[in-house]
């Protein structure tokens, strides 16, 4: 998946999750998804590559990175519970929402029971 590519797939599944919404506070370079005010993803370009930025279990995060060359600690982030996706073969359409979906739903668990848009438990999941 190219990096063009990539930054659609995940904008479009980010804007399809439940109560989540696009924000600039960044400038226009920086596209920041978030939930109830909280961020769960973000977008923007690294010296010419396109990135994303997903919040990540800290294991899953590593075992990520150990596994696949186009994803790295999180940029600007916590490394240990942030990752960041790149273009690459290595990358595909249903990777990309999954990992978006995991983020989403880390930033859904943490929120007050009476603020969460879903269940962080079930959202997603395959049955």
């Amino acid at each position: 998946m190219n990096g063009t590519t990539l930054l659609k797939t995940a904008a479009y599944h980010a804007e399809e999750l439940p109560g989540a919404g696009l924000e600039h506070p960044f400038g226009p370079d920086w596209e920041v998804f978030k939930v109830r005010g909280k961020v769960f993803m973000l977008m923007t370009e690294v010296p010419g590559r396109p990135v994303v930025i997903l919040k990540s279990d800290p294991a899953e995060a590593q075992a990520l990175r150990e596994e696949n060359a186009a994803i790295t600690p999180g940029y600007h982030m916590n490394k240990k519970h942030w990752i960041t996706l790149e273009g690459g073969d290595a990358i595909d359409e249903e990777l990309v929402k999954e990992l978006v979906t995991e983020s989403y739903r880390l930033v859904v668990g943490r929120l007050r029971k009476s603020q969460q848009p879903v269940d962080p438990h079930t959202y997603g999941r395959r049955a």
